[in-house]
């Protein structure tokens, strides 16, 4: 049965401050993952995560999917009257997108040593260069704006990812 991710209690707090940060708990992960210390709060394996979070990232790069190319206008109005809290404070636990079935695309779920690569990859691509298209539903970004926006997604997810 599927565990609603808004009411997760113990769900973890995380805070990056830079890339640099959440490449040192992406490697934690992934260490307690392959020793069998990692306990998961949430519906996804480590593996899903990092791809997941990978994925995003490589959107703004290589092209956002179709399902999310044009959010309602109404979501982007708010969500762009969101985006200082959100850059600073963090994602909304438990958002579904509109229109996707799953809630949220990349989420296929790849061995946790496959999802740590991808994540790594694409952390270079980011801190090498700021991507190129506009968010779908933020507008253009600065690159400083894009890295916040990341590492806030990273924090939501990795949260429910606990090496013991």
């Amino acid at each position: 049965m599927a565990i609603d991710t808004k009411r997760v209690p113990d769900r973890r707090k995380l805070r990056f401050e830079s890339i640099a940060e959440l490449r040192a708990e992406i490697d934690r992960v992934f260490k307690a993952d392959e020793t069998g210390r990692l306990k998961r709060l949430g519906n996804w394996t480590a593996g899903q995560n990092l791809f997941h979070i990978a994925a995003w990232i490589n959107y703004a790069y290589d092209g956002f999917p179709a399902e999310i190319r044009r959010p309602p206008w109404a979501m982007r109005v708010l969500l762009k009257m969101l985006k200082g809290r959100m850059l600073s404070r963090g994602l909304p636990v438990g958002f579904r997108l509109p229109g996707v079935a799953a809630g949220t695309l990349g989420i296929d779920d790849v061995p946790t040593h496959e999802g740590h690569r991808l994540l790594t990859a694409a952390l270079n691509r980011l801190e090498k260069q700021p991507p190129s298209l506009p968010s779908p539903a933020l507008g253009p970004l600065t690159h400083q704006e894009w890295i916040a926006l990341h590492l806030r997604h990273a924090e939501l997810h990795l949260g429910f990812l606990m090496p013991v």
